[in-house]
């Protein structure tokens, strides 16, 4: 089953974010987990954004979060953001690609 975590942070440094993201992507590079990402803003609130990550499992997932990279990245988040983020862990159960 497929395995999204969501993200849900405040920050008004997403230029700090978006280098963080850059440096976890470069560090990685030839031994990654594949995975999806996705970098959303909120368009309702100022320096509110969603970061949604997707994998094909849950241990995939949980293997990602291990590494120390993304360690390394999770403290930055935590660094710069405004007040603690939101982590939400989700199955997917149903995904339709309506075009």
């Amino acid at each position: 089953m497929k395995f999204t975590q969501v993200i849900d942070f405040k920050t008004n440094r997403i230029d700090d974010f978006t280098a963080a993201l850059d440096a976890v992507i470069a560090s990685t590079e030839g031994h990654r987990i594949p995975h999806r990402a996705v970098l959303r803003r909120h368009r309702d609130g100022a320096h509110h954004y969603q970061l949604v990550v997707e994998f094909p499992t849950h241990d995939l997932g949980m293997e990602n979060s291990r590494r120390p990279e993304i360690g390394a990245f999770a403290a930055t988040l935590f660094a710069i953001c405004e007040e603690p983020p939101i982590f939400s862990d989700l199955d997917v159960l149903r995904e339709e690609d309506l075009r």
